[in-house]
């Protein structure tokens, strides 16, 4: 091991430029506790003559990132331009077939890829690392992968996306619309301008698949996560949800069952009492369930440059000091083919948000198609006053008909029963209109 480690680092934006000033910032501590002194020698961007907020002086300039990453002048590339394929997927498998170990945040890349990009690394005897990949600043990586090794692990879920949980944050605090939130997001640079990797559901999948992997020793697999997003999450479901003792969430959950194993993303009703119902803002939180240690919740910041960067440097440190764990916590031949629970047989509660005609049957209609399946309901409440229908048909109902939000708050039931109740509702002709429906989380 040589008295220096000279890094590489493809992507001097936001995070890029953060690595290098913490790096610089911390030298002579890491050097310290790695054994090593750690130099950022070469970095790969697209305009060198950009003007950035870090000091590169010294460093030495590649337009094509693959290049940087097959230069015998660095020992470690650290990729940070992101996407799962291009030239993200590229200069990564070529570092690590040229033997030099990779540090990553690039989720997109690990949900797609990282199997095969893990297996080129244990080939190559160098490590993969991605502790920034997930929940941002938070060591979650570590802690399923290491801190946890002695325990079985049954559920872990999570906060995985700030964006989403500023949205729900200020919807329920300010009493404003998704929209309106949305569009706030978006001029703090919290959301894009096309913001449906985040506020669908597919930001907080693809780091799920990850965790599941971690968790429970399987295969990454991403195509198996039911997901749905936030979008139709209205202020009468915050309101309901607060008056109930909820807040609503956007959750990432995998947890094993009988049946395999279950991934979902979906909005969440978490009661207030818990840890990751307090969790607000641009924060993410992820909560694990294990036999030894019971629940553990770790919060903090997951995303912007010093929280990310932070996860980074952690990651160079230990390859610095010479730690190489298997990317996946085992190794990737022992990793096992995921066995998909489905989300349909999930058991739990569910809160449900029906508009109902304001004529006499009308629930009763609804109530014994519940009964009929067996869905026992905790409570009943109808929510604000009668409302008409618009002069055009409103979402199915007559125009000028009388309107009331109806919510069911039910007990633990499957969501194949709730569906299966909802259609028979919907045939019926008691409502037309779309049910919110929204899972109720354990504890």
């Amino acid at each position: 091991m040589s008295d220096s480690l000279r890094v590489g680092v493809a992507g001097v934006g936001t995070v890029g430029a953060a690595v290098t000033r913490l790096l610089a910032r911390q030298a002579d501590a890491l050097a310290s506790r790695t054994g090593r002194k750690i130099v950022v020698t070469a970095v790969s961007a697209r305009d060198p003559g950009k003007e950035r907020d870090a000091d590169l002086k010294g460093c030495e300039f590649f337009a094509d990132p693959v290049a940087l990453a097959a230069s015998p002048k660095i020992d470690l590339f650290v990729e940070l331009i992101g996407g799962a394929e291009g030239p993200a997927r590229t200069s990564v498998e070529t570092a690590l077939a040229h033997g030099k170990s990779v540090v990553t945040a690039n989720k997109a890349l690990l949900a797609a890829h990282g199997l095969e990009l893990a297996a080129l690394a244990e080939e190559k005897h160098v490590a993969l690392a991605f502790e920034a990949s997930v929940a941002g600043g938070i060591p979650i990586v570590k802690t399923l992968r290491e801190g946890l090794a002695g325990n079985s692990i049954e559920r872990v879920y999570g906060i995985l996306n700030g964006t989403c949980n500023y949205i729900l944050s200020r919807m329920e605090r300010e009493q404003l619309s998704f929209e309106q939130c949305l569009a706030e997001a978006q001029k703090l640079g919290y959301a894009e301008a096309d913001p449906t990797f985040d506020i669908g559901g597919f930001d907080t999948a693809h780091k799920l698949s990850i965790l599941t992997s971690l968790a429970f020793g399987v295969r990454i697999a991403p195509e198996a996560i039911d997901i749905e997003g936030i979008e139709r999450v209205s202020l009468a479901d915050i309101a309901a949800a607060g008056e109930l003792g909820f807040r609503i969430k956007l959750l990432g959950v995998a947890q094993r069952t009988a049946e395999g194993v279950e991934q979902r993303v979906h909005p969440t009703m978490v009661r207030k009492t818990t840890p990751i119902a307090e969790v607000m803002g641009v924060l993410n939180a992820v909560t694990i369930d294990a036999d030894a240690v019971h629940e553990l919740t770790l919060v903090g910041p997951g995303a912007g440059g010093e929280a990310t960067a932070s996860a980074v440097v952690a990651d160079i440190a230990d390859i610095a000091k010479g730690v190489r764990s298997a990317p996946f916590g085992v190794p990737t031949a022992a990793l096992g083919e995921l066995r998909r629970a489905p989300t349909r047989h999930h058991e739990g509660g569910y809160y449900i948000r029906l508009s109902v005609p304001d004529v006499p049957g009308a629930f009763a209609g609804i109530a014994t198609r519940m009964a009929e399946r067996g869905i026992s309901l905790e409570s009943i409440m109808q929510h604000g006053g009668a409302r008409r229908s618009a002069d055009r048909a409103d979402q199915g109902h007559a125009a000028g008909e009388a309107l009331r939000s109806v919510i069911l708050i039910t007990h633990a039931t499957s969501e194949y029963l709730v569906r299966e109740a909802l259609d028979a509702i919907y045939a019926d002709g008691v409502i037309d209109a779309p049910a919110q429906v929204i899972r109720i989380e354990r504890e």
